[in-house]
């Protein structure tokens, strides 16, 4: 493991953008200087989904996370806060990539909203045909 104070990570998806900081710790997970349970107001499954990373490798309590997460709605942000911390564990321990990678918790998920065009409802809806 590489002498710094923190490792980074950073996770995108949808239109979120998370950036988590492993520090050494006891394991407290804080979102946006909040308490993780109060930001997903103490959804257990958001509360794992996040950790999940953190489970598999057996570092829940090794690691104090700090995330910065901006955009999005809240299943964007917790998807883009996992694959920020797996990046993050995979530069303190080069050795874990594998197995995040097994997981798969190392991928983007690149789904993006498509856009509205003009002379139509919304991506691709349309006004209902009418052959008279």
């Amino acid at each position: 493991m590489a002498d710094a104070s923190y490792f980074y990570g950073l996770g995108r998806r949808k239109s979120a953008t998370a950036r988590a900081r492993l520090y050494k710790g006891k394991g407290t997970v804080t979102i946006n200087e909040k308490p993780a349970a109060e930001y997903l107001d103490n959804n257990k499954s958001l509360l794992a989904e996040i950790t999940d990373p953190l489970a598999l490798v057996n570092k829940q309590k090794e690691f104090d996370v700090t995330i910065r997460v901006q955009g999005g709605g809240i299943a964007g942000q917790v998807d883009a806060i996992k694959l920020a911390i797996a990046k993050a564990l995979t530069t303190a321990h080069s050795d874990l990539r594998s197995t995040l990678k097994k997981a798969d918790l190392l991928k983007r998920d690149s789904r993006e909203k498509e856009r509205k065009k003009y002379g139509l409802r919304g991506a691709r809806k349309r006004e209902q045909f009418s052959k008279r």
